[in-house]
């Protein structure tokens, strides 16, 4: 793993750092929008504050903290989509890909990176028993993830049955109720709230201080999204298409969101992109405010039990 010279000088010095996921970049939007949207990302994350690390896998190569020339190859090659069940190999076979949720949370973790902007979390589908890897990784690496809650294709309820049981924490900003993804909100609540980057910053420091292994996932709901009724619609005549192709698997995700895109008549990419830079910009602001509060905190008030009883 290759960390770039920016990124690394970042996070020695102690300064608010950003991954990003490439996938949107490889397979979420069309050339050239794919570059643009990714090189926007980054700039929303400098404006808020921050230093942003886009990562990627250039010829077998994870790196965190693509260069500007890197992003632009990796937006113009037929690259692979690489989650944690095959990253070995991807990397084994020196290809290029894309980051999932899963990639990009085990490598920000390994390279010391506390927060994270996607768009949505993969979780339990509907159908085949199918459940993303991104399960497994929230349950592994600390690094608050902040998203519109899992993607809207998805079993909502029962990914959120499936975090909970993993112990991660799913935390609502200014909102009592789970992020919607391309709808604002769900009728599920969430456990806990955030109202500000301050509040979501040290409920990431508390799971860092008891030493609990899992992401904090920070559910930011979109400020505009689509009604539950143009939702379902869409959604009916993507998930006909995906019977009648026999889409399945890893393939399932891909297919319906661009099928989503074709009979929205590109509502869905609208939506999408906002709470894309809308997570960026959160996730800066959380990212400064906890690199704010890692500097304040003495040593001797990182242990959360002292000799002779709890604090």
């Amino acid at each position: 793993m290759r960390i770039s010279a920016a990124v690394a000088a970042a996070i020695a010095g102690g300064r608010p750092v950003v991954a990003l996921e490439s996938t949107l970049i490889t397979h979420g939007l069309p050339r050239p929008e794919n570059l643009a949207a990714g090189r926007a990302l980054e700039d929303v994350v400098r404006a808020n504050g921050a230093v942003p690390a886009t990562i990627g896998v250039l010829r077998g190569e994870v790196v965190v903290g693509l260069t500007d020339a890197e992003l632009e190859y990796l937006a113009s090659v037929d690259a692979d989509k690489a989650s944690t069940w095959n990253l070995a190999a991807i990397i084994a076979s020196g290809r290029d890909a894309g980051t999932t949720v899963a990639t990009t949370l085990l490598a920000a973790d390994l390279s010391g990176i506390a927060v994270f902007a996607t768009g949505g979390i993969g979780g339990v589908h509907n159908t085949d028993f199918d459940e993303s890897a991104d399960l497994a990784a929230l349950a592994r690496h600390p690094v608050l993830t902040v998203c519109a809650g899992p993607k809207s294709i998805l079993n909502v309820r029962a990914t959120l049955e499936r975090l909970e049981t993993a112990g991660v924490p799913v935390v609502g900003y200014a909102s009592g109720n789970l992020a919607g993804f391309l709808m604002r909100e769900t009728d599920l609540k969430v456990p806990a709230r955030a109202d500000s980057p301050e509040a979501a910053a040290r409920i990431l420091a508390a799971q860092k201080a008891f030493g609990l292994s899992a992401a904090v996932v920070l559910s930011n709901p979109v400020s505009a999204g689509l009604t539950t009724e143009q939702f379902g619609d869409f959604l009916r005549e993507a998930e006909a298409g995906l019977l009648r192709d026999g889409i399945s698997g890893a393939d399932s995700t891909p297919y319906l969101l661009g099928a989503l895109a074709k009979v929205s008549g590109g509502l869905t990419v609208e939506v999408n992109t906002r709470l894309l830079r809308e997570n960026a910009a959160l996730a800066a602001q959380v990212a400064v405010a906890y690199s704010r509060l890692e500097q304040t905190v003495a040593p001797s008030q990182d242990a959360v039990v002292h000799a002779g009883g709890s604090r």
